[in-house]
């Protein structure tokens, strides 16, 4: 039975709702109230000895005119110069060239302790699809400098768009070497897809430890992101270009879906974690206020516009979802399987994504989102058909309305960007699964992880049968790395990049394969 060390726990008695929480959490003093922040003792004469900016800088969801800025300042930096407690004052330039002669705005922001002294900071006012450069400054200390990108302007014609998507960085199993690559590559943006930090440790052949037990707490979560963020090869990475973030499982806990655990948790004690685990979550990326949770409670789902190329729809598969079906894992059918209640985005999340995808006008439509949507056909030792059910897989009523929509309105150039299952994967994705004459209506790009699983390999027996079980899918790998994306009016690439030793330092970065959209054609086909 996992332990809650928190002193008002005993208030759920055990059987906690949803409401339960909302009406207590007034008396809560471990959590924030967020959205009703105030700063109280703001000290701008501090001096502070050490840095404090020793988990990096980042930035996120940019716009036309604008990005948010992100750090986070040590709390051991603070405590020495006695301000943990205090507001701090945190100034900020942004420029034109990494040199910063030419200071394009700057500003100043609050760090308060209620959000664990990070910053947000939502700009406006630049210039559209323009790099910049920019720092931050507390207590007579600076930042590193980073590099950010606005989007280009609403309905202006982009020739050429390059990005990157990565996934599943688990700290114990490997080095995050792909990250040092993936700083390397001078994009104009980067979609980290979920699992961020890991709150379970598993694995035999390790070569990082955690260092403390599965969080729990608040307080848990914030030393579980102090510790990954500190990785070098992860701060240079949010240095490089704005970053897109959204979650999945082990942002909270394993498998959970909505507030049902995997395991014997209570909705109360999932709850109490979640709501610990999306503060943190907020805490630690460069998200705007918009995102920022109430409780149990967070907006993730969001929509990014990129000129007329691309437009973005960031989709949260694990807040709203319904419990997997027969028992989770990779099971047979049963009946709770198939019934067309079941929903992995939920009904408001499910309106939003529909009316979004039959109104877009833009030349790519991207849905960044978690679990992998191709359908993946298994068998078990008799021979029977299995599903994993924690995939589109477990919610085939709703994967097929999905997939409904895209023939019906003809979304232009659907293309769905995955994580979550540690290796690399292309598919179509047909209105029929059993039929392969039957239309393709996207194309699925499933990224592998960036460190989760150790050094992998190039194929394994599980993945060839699976392969042989699904003709649709056309590309599987084993190995760490992340894709990238190269995208023009006419054609999208990507690249499947890996790297084949991340238990050591010093891997080095291969294409593994190269796979082409063409605009009107959906469908991948290897280059």
């Amino acid at each position: 039975m996992k332990t809650y060390d928190l002193e008002w726990y005993d208030l759920f008695n055990l059987r906690g709702t949803r409401r339960d929480f909302f009406r207590l959490t007034g008396s809560v003093t471990g959590l924030v109230a967020l959205g009703a922040l105030s700063a109280c003792g703001t000290e701008r004469s501090l001096a502070l000895s050490a840095n404090p900016f020793t988990l990096g800088v980042a930035s996120g969801d940019p716009s036309p005119d604008g990005v948010v800025l992100w750090s986070r300042l040590a709390r051991s930096a603070l405590e020495a110069a006695g301000a943990a407690d205090q507001a701090v004052a945190v100034d900020w330039e942004i420029a034109e060239d990494e040199s910063f002669t030419r200071i394009t705005r700057s500003g100043s922001a609050l760090a308060t302790p209620q959000l664990g002294h990070s910053v947000h900071i939502e700009l406006v006012g630049l210039e559209p699809g323009r790099e910049y450069f920019y720092r931050l400054m507390a207590g007579g200390q600076a930042s590193q400098v980073g590099r950010t990108k606005t989007a280009p302007a609403l309905g202006a014609a982009v020739d050429r768009f390059r990005f990157a998507f990565a996934s599943c960085q688990h700290y114990e199993h490997a080095l995050f070497t792909a990250l040092g690559h993936l700083a390397d590559e001078n994009l104009d943006l980067i979609v980290h897809l979920g699992d961020y930090i890991y709150e379970l440790s598993y694995g035999r052949n390790n070569v990082r430890s955690h260092g403390a037990p599965e969080p729990l707490t608040l307080d848990d979560y914030r030393a579980r992101y102090t510790l990954y963020r500190s990785d070098p090869n992860l701060m240079a990475a949010h240095a490089s270009a704005p970053w897109v973030v959204t979650w999945d499982d082990h942002e909270v806990d394993n498998n959970y879906a909505n507030d049902v655990a995997e395991d014997e948790q209570t909705v109360a004690e999932l709850l109490l974690r979640r709501a610990a685990a999306y503060q943190a979550f907020y805490e630690f990326m460069p998200l705007r206020q918009a995102s920022m949770p109430v409780g149990p409670d967070a907006q993730m789902y969001r929509r990014l516009r990129f000129g007329n190329l691309i437009e973005m729809s960031v989709l949260d598969t694990r807040q709203y979802r319904s419990d997997q079906p027969c028992g989770d894992g990779r099971r047979p059918s049963c009946v709770q399987h198939i019934a067309p209640e079941q929903s992995i985005l939920g009904a408001r999340q499910r309106d939003w994504l529909f009316e979004g995808l039959a109104a877009t006008d833009a030349r790519w439509n991207v849905l960044a989102q978690q679990v992998m949507m191709a359908r993946m056909r298994g068998t078990d030792a008799d021979g029977d058909e299995t599903w994993s059910m924690d995939m589109w897989d477990g919610y085939p009523a709703e994967r097929q309305a999905l997939l409904g929509v895209l023939a019906e309105v003809g979304t232009p150039n659907p293309v769905v960007l995955t994580g979550d299952i540690h290796s690399h994967w292309v598919a179509d994705l047909h209105t029929d699964f059993d039929d392969l004459s039957s239309p393709v209506v996207a194309t699925e790009l499933t990224g592998t992880s960036i460190s989760s699983g150790g050094d992998g390999q190039d194929m394994t027996a599980g993945g060839e049968r699976l392969l042989s079980n699904n003709p649709h899918i056309k590309f599987y790998n084993s190995q760490r790395g992340y894709v990238t994306a190269e995208v023009t009016p006419d054609l999208w690439t990507s690249e499947l990049k890996i790297v084949p030793l991340v238990s050591e330092p010093g891997g080095a970065l291969e294409t593994r394969a190269t796979f082409v959209v063409e605009n009107g054609r959906p469908g991948a086909q290897e280059a």
